[in-house]
């Protein structure tokens, strides 16, 4: 039996990035990060971005538009919290 594993570098990103999603979703349940806070959101947009950029060398449709829609939220929940920093400070 072989089980050798091919480590290209699309394949490391995406589990770099997944690895930072799922670190942030642990943070969130260890109640370490606040779910409103700016480093959740930045962790998830970076996580997901990063798995974006290995599904446009291993294409899969749903798994795409999972991570295009949680990148979009993530920098959604930036902007919303940038801006209530903005009107309190």
């Amino acid at each position: 039996m072989n089980f050798a594993i091919d480590l290209q570098w699309p394949t490391v990103v995406g589990l770099l990035g997944m690895l930072v999603t799922l670190l942030a979703y642990f943070l969130l349940q260890a109640r370490r990060l606040n779910g409103n806070g700016l480093a959740y959101q930045l962790m998830n947009a970076v996580g997901s971005a990063a798995i974006i950029v290995s599904l446009v060398y291993a294409f899969n449709l749903p798994a795409m538009i999972l991570e295009i829609a949680w990148l979009a939220i993530s920098i959604y929940g930036i902007v919303v919290g940038w801006r209530a920093a903005k009107q309190a400070g």
